[in-house]
């Protein structure tokens, strides 16, 4: 049962560190978006997001060291944080409607998977147990 809880923590740890990687770039596209008055298309947002995600997760494994040590539990953050984290990232983005606020793509549950996957598809791959 301890081993369980410990492996839980572990997960819910991993999908802490996603979010909040996920949330402080939404922060700063937020802060930048006046720079920018054209949107992208989707496909080029869709790759902005994919490489940002990879930059916060190759940030994120020096930051914060590997959380998950077997393998069957790395492939399960892998397969279910980047769903969670879409759905925080739709969460944050109705809470910013309901206020009137400007609401970016990375506010979507889309780019918000695409964000979390790539993210953790690196951890996954740079973070050895």
């Amino acid at each position: 049962m301890e081993l369980f809880l410990e492996q839980l923590l572990q997960i819910v740890l991993e999908f802490v560190v996603e979010v909040f990687g996920e949330v402080l770039a939404e922060f700063g596209l937020r802060c930048t978006t006046e720079a920018f008055k054209r949107e992208p298309t989707p496909w080029l947002a869709a790759i902005g997001y994919v490489i940002l995600g990879a930059l916060a997760g190759l940030v994120s494994v020096f930051l914060v060291p590997p959380l998950l040590a077997g393998m069957h539990l790395r492939l399960a953050n892998l397969a279910l944080t980047p769903v969670f984290a879409g759905a925080v990232m739709v969460l944050i983005g109705a809470w910013r409607r309901r206020r009137e606020q400007v609401v970016v793509r990375l506010d979507s549950f889309a780019y918000g998977y695409l964000f979390a996957l790539s993210m953790a598809l690196v951890r996954f791959w740079l973070a050895k147990p």
